[in-house]
């Protein structure tokens, strides 16, 4: 078959079968999310997309000159070849945030491949596009959770920015390929995107500065306990926990909210009840026997507390419900 003949052959498997690979697409998400919710980072958002049958067929009928100066297909077996077919998309609220979550993937996925094209930018002595892309499955020597079986020998394309390059990519993406640039006008808006984009660069690292000074800061304040809800609010514990585990980042700000309702069920509810526990138990000792690769966020390791703590009091728990396999084997971990 011609070129043009084994990509439209292979444009039409994948459109049979693309409604299996948005199903897939959903599994992926849900689990990214899982697994970044159980490490404790602070994202905005996680969406993914089904490659589009039109951009597959677009993508499958490339070609590229050979060494011997013959025409070729770029892809021989697109329905393999292509690995985009699944992508998912992380985005974060600073740059260092976009490290950790690597990190977190790293560990349950193999990674085919992993590009960042900030850094590549920047060799190059520019500024630019920034995104970190990484080509991932589910490790085949690591147990993965009955829920996402499936995804099993599936990959999945992953793309993590911060807010800021995501602002930045979206834009610039949106008027060079939706936008009528007159010929002219390119120099111009070329150094236009580089300008905004080392500023976007340069306020990514002053948020950084900012969040780390509050955090510092935070050491020993005194918050004031609410007297109409029982439950230690939202601030009060992402400000005692700031104080508390300076070396972590700031958790998801639901999550503050829903580890406040399981130290309700534990009967803390107040911040002397909490300051108490933790001076009793050795918190250092047990961040080092869960051994991160990244510094977990301080819901996480609060989280680590009270497990060790309490143990399969805690993991039973209403609140922990519909994480207790995931809490039994932090367990053993903690008790190794």
């Amino acid at each position: 078959m011609s070129i043009e003949e084994t990509a439209a052959a292979a444009a039409r498997t994948y459109a049979a079968q693309r409604p299996e690979l948005e199903r897939l697409t959903k599994l992926f998400i849900e689990f990214v999310t899982e697994l970044l919710d159980d490490a404790g980072i602070n994202y905005v958002s996680i969406t993914g997309r089904t490659k589009s049958v039109e951009s597959f067929a677009a993508k499958a009928a490339r070609t590229i000159v050979a060494a011997d100066g013959e025409t070729v297909a770029m892809y021989g077996d697109p329905l393999t070849e292509i690995t985009d077919q699944i992508g998912v998309r992380v985005v974060t609220y600073l740059r260092g945030d976009v490290t950790a979550v690597a990190e977190v993937l790293s560990d349950q996925f193999s990674v085919f491949d992993d590009r960042d094209m900030g850094q590549e930018t920047a060799r190059q002595g520019r500024f630019g596009y920034s995104s970190r892309h990484l080509l991932v499955a589910p490790d085949p020597l690591k147990p993965l959770p009955a829920a996402y079986a499936e995804l099993k020998g599936r990959t999945a394309s992953v793309q993590l920015r911060s807010i800021l390059q995501h602002a930045w990519a979206e834009f610039e993406h949106d008027v060079r390929y939706k936008g009528t640039i007159p010929v002219e006008q390119a120099p111009d808006l070329d150094r236009r995107f580089t300008l905004a984009a080392g500023l976007l660069e340069l306020a990514d690292r002053e948020f950084t500065e900012i969040r780390d000074r509050l955090q510092a800061s935070m050491e020993g304040q005194q918050v004031p306990s609410g007297q109409d809800d029982p439950r230690i609010s939202s601030a009060d514990l992402a400000t005692f926990l700031a104080g508390q585990f300076q070396d972590a980042r700031w958790s998801r700000t639901d999550h503050y909210a829903w580890i406040s309702g399981l130290l309700l069920e534990l009967g803390i509810t107040s911040l002397e009840e909490l300051t108490g526990l933790l001076r009793s138990i050795d918190l250092a000792g047990i961040n080092a026997r869960m051994g991160y690769r990244h510094p977990p966020a301080a819901v996480r390791r609060l989280d680590d507390a009270l497990l060790a703590v309490f143990g399969q009091r805690y993991i039973a728990l209403h609140g922990n419900q519909h994480r207790e396999g995931a809490l039994r084997a932090r367990l053993e971990k903690l008790r190794a």
